[in-house]
């Protein structure tokens, strides 16, 4: 079983960037796709962005299309998001998940771990 910790959440000005990291131990980290997602107080977790084994498949929100980008270091086992032109209506806890197989999907359910999650906060 894949274990994913967060980190590089914060408390940032609406217009700043943050980049989030997600660090994979336990398993074959190239073999999944990852995916971020954010939960907002009293929400229900919502996708941000998704990529696919190798890098090259991308998939994002509308609402972060443009301002966020997600990555990842097969060799380092970690993926990112770097987040610019963070608006208030970001501030959520972040969680990257990851899946088995290759398709990209975006819904909640299609993903088998989770990680604990990171807090970002936009100031206005």
């Amino acid at each position: 079983q894949v274990q994913l910790v967060e980190s590089g959440g914060g408390l940032v000005q609406a217009g700043g960037s943050l980049r989030l990291s997600c660090a994979a131990s336990g398993g074959t980290f190239s073999s999944y796709v990852v995916g971020w997602f954010r939960q907002a107080p009293a929400t229900e977790r919502k996708f941000v962005a998704a990529i696919s084994r190798t890098g090259v498949s991308t998939n994002y929100a509308g609402s972060v299309k443009g301002r966020f980008t997600i990555s990842r270091d097969n060799a380092k086992n970690t993926g990112y998001l770097q987040m610019n032109s963070l608006k208030p209506e970001d501030t959520a806890v972040y969680y990257c998940a990851v899946r088995s197989g290759s398709v990209v999907y975006t819904g909640v359910s299609s993903y088998d771990s989770w990680g604990q999650g990171t807090q970002v906060t936009v100031s206005s």
